[in-house]
């Protein structure tokens, strides 16, 4: 296996293949975890987008409805991604989970995209528009192909922009607001308990 070339060894039958190896022969841990580092670990910065109104909607019988309204929020917030370097790794129900190269990367995506949005909201029935809640967390994830991803940030960017942030906001997780560099006003600390777990993270208000 080692001698396959990095995108190969990169992948979910081979992770499965390390797992499986762990499990039989637990006392190799620690070579197996150096390997799954040398393999899967990334510095990166991960994206977690949501949209409003899916349960609401749905309730109300208009599935039909709603998934017109996340093929229209795909089409407009996609571009915004590519546009600054980013890349798509899931797009699951409403949710879309994207990678960047840097925090500033992210947030001018994301910027973008509810400045995209709140320009198609004034042209759509007061029904149909569209609203995202997004959470940004960087540092050192597990990226199996570009096509699933795993860490720390992943799971705090997910709470964030899935249960935390309201229509519009941008939440960032300490790491990823650390990397901006210089303090930045338009975000205020708040503080989080995510499964019994205290955490700190930043609030802006995204809508233009």
């Amino acid at each position: 296996m080692d001698d396959q070339p990095l995108s190969e060894l990169n992948s979910n039958g081979n992770l499965e293949k390390l797992l499986d190896e762990l499990g039989e022969h637990p006392e190799r841990i620690e070579d197996v975890r150096q390997r799954v580092d040398e393999i899967f670990k990334q510095e990166r910065t991960v994206m977690i987008l949501d949209m409003s109104g899916f349960t609401r909607m749905t309730h109300q019988g208009q599935l039909i409805s709603y998934l017109l309204m996340i093929n229209q929020m795909k089409r407009l917030a996609l571009p915004c991604v590519e546009a600054a370097g980013g890349i798509l790794i899931k797009a699951e129900h409403d949710n879309l989970t994207c990678l960047f190269d840097d925090v500033p990367s992210a947030l001018a995506a994301s910027e973008e995209i509810t400045e995209r949005l709140a320009s198609a909201n004034v042209i759509l029935p007061s029904d149909r528009e569209l609203y995202v809640s997004i959470g940004i967390g960087h540092g050192e994830i597990l990226n199996v192909a570009n096509e699933d991803i795993y860490g720390d940030e992943v799971n705090l960017a997910s709470k964030l922009g899935e249960d935390i942030a309201e229509q519009g906001e941008i939440l960032l997780t300490t790491r990823a607001y650390e990397e901006l560099g210089e303090p930045d006003d338009r975000f205020k600390k708040e503080t989080i308990s995510v499964s019994g777990i205290r955490a700190d993270y930043y609030r802006a208000t995204a809508t233009p």
